[in-house]
């Protein structure tokens, strides 16, 4: 069976696997909430609840070869790209067998196999990293990879800051293979947007630089899906750089310290109400694409991955103490 939705032809399969990567993504979150009142998890929590239609949305249509750069609420970007779960969920534990050898933890994962650079703690950081690889990209002309986008997530909190403006005009000025993707909750941390930019609209910010953008709903994974391809097309076929605005909203707190006194639960159960996993499982089930036994499927192959990953995470060693100056200090010879 298929189904049109919009300029997009969507077959069974793929919208089967759209949805499981967001039930995924929010059972992991579900679990790192636990474990972390729990203090199996420590440090600094950063969840994607309510977001999950934008990272499935705009990675699934990735290459490869393409690079990531995420925020410091990165799980979900890292599982869609194909972080194995269990290396993202020994990091969280701080464990050797980390993804980043346990000592990034939450807000520093990051894979060189699946070219997915990390997740970064500083807000906007993440910005000029990614105009940097695209400028590599670009000049890697001739070879496989030379068709390659950088792919940049940030929030719309990050566009107060200069290395947004920075990356922005650079990645013009060079016309750089960069999609800059501003995952709008509507919230920089506890203020809301209204509040700190007397230009409230993210995508008229790029018309500044001659970068073409696009607002989309953030919570309709297929919409978010449909943008991105777009977007990365106009950029692979020597564009220059797009930027992509997803209105959305996270359901927790800004992280697991946040007592969220800045918006009224009513709010969030609004939001809730509207989420991009019960609309889109509601809308695969109106069109007769979902059957039931498909939602039990997905659920049992996701609550067994995570058991299996947590599972690993407790048994995995810590790194030993005497590797404690490895890769704080420059080696001579190496």
């Amino acid at each position: 069976m298929t189904t049109d939705h919009g300029k997009l032809r969507l077959d069974r399969e793929h919208t089967l696997r759209l949805l499981e990567h967001m039930i995924r993504i929010r059972r992991f979150e579900d679990k790192c909430a636990e474990l972390y009142t729990q203090e199996k998890i420590r440090g600094f929590l950063h969840l994607y609840d309510g977001e999950e239609a934008v990272a499935t949305g705009v990675i699934s249509n990735l290459e490869p070869h393409d690079s990531i750069v995420a925020t410091y609420r990165e799980h979900g970007h890292a599982l869609v790209r194909g972080v194995p779960m269990a290396a993202v969920m020994a990091e969280m534990y701080g464990k050797e067998s980390g993804c980043s050898g346990g000592r990034g933890g939450s807000m520093h994962l990051f894979d060189a196999e699946t070219n997915f650079y990390g997740g970064n703690a500083i807000v906007g950081g993440g910005l000029p990293l990614a105009t940097g690889l695209a400028l590599a990209m670009k000049m890697r002309t001739g070879d496989a990879t030379s068709s390659a986008v950088a792919v940049c997530f940030f929030g719309e909190g990050a566009v107060a800051e200069g290395e947004f403006h920075e990356s922005m005009n650079l990645a013009e000025l060079w016309q750089l293979p960069v999609l800059f993707v501003c995952e709008n909750n509507g919230y920089a941390m506890g203020t809301a947007l209204a509040r700190s930019e007397s230009q409230a609209d993210i995508a008229a910010k790029a018309a500044a630089y001659n970068v073409p953008a696009e607002t989309v709903d953030g919570m309709d994974v297929v919409a978010v899906e449909v943008a991105a391809r777009r977007s990365l097309a106009f950029i692979r076929e020597g564009g220059g750089p797009a930027l992509l605005e997803c209105r959305t909203y996270r359901f927790r707190p800004h992280s697991m310290f946040d007592a969220e006194l800045y918006r009224d639960k009513t709010e969030v159960a609004e939001w809730r109400e509207r989420g991009p996993i019960a609309r889109f499982q509601q809308w695969l089930a109106d069109t007769g694409v979902l059957l039931p036994a498909d939602i039990e499927a997905i659920e049992t192959r996701v609550q067994a991955e995570i058991a299996d990953a947590v599972a690993a995470a407790e048994n995995a060693a810590f790194e030993p103490e005497s590797e404690l100056l490895t890769h704080v200090y420059a080696e001579p010879g190496r």
